[in-house]
């Protein structure tokens, strides 16, 4: 299987008149899990929701296998992103929802997991918020997308259900390159590939916990 590389580069995004995002550079191969962490407003979300085009920056550069996609709907063929609102209409049976999202050839791997089976013959409206948004995760990684952008996708999970999520991203990881922000830290720790901290609107790649607390992200308390 070939590599495929997302690249976004020199984002800056200001919210009334204060520096968000300063000069970004992101590196996200196939293969790689990116853990995102970030206090509350350090502009991790916003960063996503630049990368996928639907909030404006400054300036942007994103990239894929060298070639500049700043057009939304170039990206929209090569990223897929959770939100952390919900994005399957109500209306929507499971089963509509996953027949227009995921590919015939991979159907029955979709369907092959207990947790999607409960719910197969619902419509999206008598969900429990963990049932919603396991599907919603599971629709997002298993799209025909080469990266993948991951907002908070533990929040609103059952225990169960998280150890479910951290296996599919590990499992889909293999084929794309995956982008995770969660406040659950330990979980993302537990499974990324390479750690970055958002603090003041730029990026540190982080290679240690003891890093986390030298920059304020953590208190020595949380070993």
């Amino acid at each position: 299987m070939s590599k495929n590389i997302l690249e976004v580069d020199s984002v800056r995004k200001h919210f009334e008149n204060k520096l968000i995002v300063s000069d970004v550079y992101l590196k996200c191969e196939t293969g790689e899990i990116i853990g995102l962490l970030g206090r509350n407003g350090s502009g991790k979300s916003t960063l996503l929701r630049i990368i996928f085009g639907i909030v404006s920056a400054e300036n942007k550069c994103i990239r894929i296998n060298g070639a500049v996609k700043n057009k939304t709907s170039d990206i929209l063929k090569e990223i897929s992103y959770l939100h952390q609102e919900q994005f399957i209409p109500n209306h929507f049976s499971v089963k509509k929802a996953i027949s227009l999202c995921i590919n015939y050839e991979i159907m029955n791997e979709f369907l092959d997991d207990y947790l999607i089976q409960d719910i197969l013959y619902k419509k999206v409206s008598h969900l429990s918020t963990g049932e919603l948004r396991y599907l919603e995760i599971k629709l997002v990684l298993y799209n025909s997308s080469k990266f993948v952008l991951l907002d908070e996708p533990f929040n609103g999970l059952s225990p169960i259900m998280i150890e479910k999520v951290i296996y599919l991203i590990q499992m889909n990881a293999f084929k794309k390159g995956i982008i995770i922000t969660d406040h659950d830290y330990e979980n993302v720790i537990g499974i990324a590939t390479q750690i970055l901290l958002m603090k003041d609107g730029k990026i540190h790649t982080i290679k240690n916990k003891t890093e986390l607390i030298e920059k304020s992200y953590l208190s020595p308390n949380h070993f």
